[in-house]
């Protein structure tokens, strides 16, 4: 059996706020635009694995969301699978169509993440969703212990007011930033330069949900939302959808061996009930360790990365967790220009999160697309030259003083 598995088509919408357009649209445009990139007919997909994370809270869509979103554009017969966990849905759809291939049990199979984040008329149940994230029989005990990490970063007078609505998840970043800012000497400045960075790369991105260059210091003067966090370095409610297409390696002839790219890891990992302050059992670490080892190539290696910068914050420490640089370097590091299309490893290319856009279920497919372009020498302005092998990171969900789940994907070009 060949256990190899490649990427042989991608597809994804313009991400924004589409009220007008149903999760069932969005699907249809992204899987349309995968098969005819691959060159595959929806006859020929073996599986589905369909991930969503918002249609059952906000519309009652529950339990049969792929079903409804894929055959309702032909998909008829196929295991269809729902995937669910969190921000990183679409990556452990990823996953699983990975080992269904190795398995020998399909040859073809379709991933897709497709997401409605923005309501116009249901504001106050957008922010309420993103509650369901972490353990919701805790929320005392884990915002208390959230709080304490930060404990002796002098925090701004301004910052104690009312800053507005927002997802608990900026509280949460919040906290976690604090705590690398005391541990480290991390600065707001230096996270303040990953936004910028970031709303730069999105200028060069014509599916990203803003467009809109950035200096570091437009970033720090944007409105407060929890400090050290103003809104440009937070992603936005996003709308879009991704989808992509897999191959067996016993059946890449009969495709454009030329565009293929090889998935050389694709680890998933949970959390633990280590020490917060003890970084290196981060899930994120965890994770990258496994991936590196499945690979059997090492962080020196990349070439290129996409993480998942909820927060500009987050990518600060992902790229640590990475291993990119070493703990409590990865402020300087954007900083320095290291993370900038030219510098020496360009991270998020794409515009990030924070720029690009970020519909949940949809957003590990979404990096994914990124990715695949960067190794076919398709991402134009946004080019990394020469990229070979790269990086996807993404996390979800919230649990302890970590992510509830991370994927990471290693891919190589052709």
């Amino acid at each position: 059996m060949n256990d190899e598995v490649f990427i042989v088509g991608v597809g994804m919408t313009p991400l924004g706020k589409f009220p007008q357009l149903s999760v069932k649209e969005l699907t249809r445009m992204a899987v349309a635009t995968a098969l005819r990139d691959a060159g595959l007919s929806l006859a020929q997909i073996d599986a589905a694995w369909f991930s969503n994370s918002r249609q059952g809270q906000m519309e009652g869509q529950n339990s049969i969301r792929g079903q409804c979103a894929l055959r309702s554009m032909g998909f008829e017969s196929i295991p269809i699978v729902n995937v669910e966990n969190a921000c990183c849905s679409s990556s452990t759809g990823l996953n699983q169509a990975c080992a269904s291939i190795r398995a020998g049990i399909a040859d073809f199979a379709l991933v897709v993440g497709a997401e409605k984040m923005f309501y116009p008329q249901q504001k106050e149940q957008m922010l309420q969703a993103f509650r369901g994230g972490w353990d919701v029989h805790t929320e005392a005990e884990t915002t208390q212990r959230l709080l304490s990490l930060g404990v002796g970063v002098e925090i701004p007078p301004a910052a104690d007011g009312d800053t507005g609505a927002r997802s608990v998840f900026m509280d949460i970043y919040a906290a976690v930033a604090r705590q690398h800012m005391g541990l480290y000497g991390t600065t707001q400045r230096q996270i303040a330069s990953v936004a910028a960075k970031n709303h730069h790369h999105s200028t060069l991105n014509p599916l990203a949900q803003y467009q809109q260059d950035m200096s570091i210091d437009e970033v720090l003067a944007d409105r407060l939302v929890s400090w050290p966090l103003t809104r440009s370095m937070c992603a936005p409610l996003s709308d879009g959808a991704a989808a992509i297409v897999l191959c067996s390696g016993r059946r890449l002839g009969q495709l454009d061996k030329g565009r293929a790219v090889r998935i050389l890891a694709s680890a998933l990992a949970s959390g633990s009930n280590r020490d917060p302050h003890d970084l290196s059992r981060h899930i994120g670490r965890v994770a990258a360790d496994k991936a590196y080892a499945q690979a059997g190539i090492g962080p020196q290696d990349i070439d290129v990365a996409e993480v998942h910068d909820a927060t500009s914050f987050a990518e600060i420490l992902h790229v640590e967790n990475l291993r990119f640089c070493a703990p409590g370097e990865g402020g300087a590091m954007a900083e320095r220009g290291d993370t900038r299309l030219g510098g020496r490893l360009p991270v998020n290319p794409s515009g990030g999160l924070v720029s690009k856009g970020h519909p949940i279920g949809a957003t590990g497919a979404i990096q994914i697309h990124e990715l695949v372009t960067q190794l076919r020498g398709e991402a134009g302005r946004r080019q990394v030259p020469g990229a070979r092998f790269a990086a996807a990171e993404n996390g979800g969900g919230f649990y302890g003083t970590e992510e509830a789940a991370t994927v990471v994907t290693l891919l190589a070009r052709p």
